[in-house]
């Protein structure tokens, strides 16, 4: 699903965008590093855009793609704020999802590069409050994994995306309150 969102957006969005006269009406962001990542796409959010979509790892000597799209700027700045977790334990991966969740960031992508690489997104124009938990599911067998996202929807939690590695790994959220 990220890979069809970025597609369009480099397909149909930007195209359209600049025919209608509209000048960096996308960034592109491509990078090996992690960190590196996350620091370009705070400065280029900070200059008023937001992030639009994710590929990368298994293409282009490992680069990760990000594509940010312009959005109207608040009081003269950037309203959004990203922090990038990665690595490659499922149980790390949940517990820092739920920190980030606690500080008011919700999940904007994911894309993979040996670890999973999960981007959160903060929205400055919004009171900061935890809106959701999220729950990672990990497993070798696809009947086992079923098995599992069917008991987490019976707790309330949506499934948001999968995710590939070694093994099958869901991520899943659901409301607080």
């Amino acid at each position: 699903m990220p890979y069809l969102r970025l597609l369009f957006a480099v397909l149909v969005l930007v195209p359209a965008a600049f025919a209608q006269g509209a000048e960096e009406a996308y960034r592109l962001l491509a990078t090996t590093r992690t960190s590196t990542m996350e620091r370009e796409i705070n400065e280029i959010a900070a200059d008023g855009y937001r992030f639009a979509g994710t590929m990368g790892g298994e293409m282009r000597g490992g680069e990760i793609i990000s594509i940010l799209a312009r959005v109207p700027l608040v009081d003269g700045k950037g309203r959004y704020r990203y922090k990038l977790l990665a690595t490659n334990r499922t149980s790390t991966m949940e517990r820092e999802l739920n920190e980030m969740a606690a500080a008011g960031y919700e999940y904007a992508g994911e894309t993979a590069r040996g670890e999973i690489i999960i981007i959160m997104e903060l929205d400055l124009g919004k009171a900061v409050r935890p809106r959701h938990e999220y729950k990672i599911l990990a497993t070798s067998r696809t009947g086992t994994m079923q098995n599992e996202l069917n008991e987490a929807v019976r707790q309330g939690y949506e499934f948001l995306t999968v995710l590939r590695r070694g093994e099958v790994i869901s991520l899943l959220r659901k409301r607080k309150g």
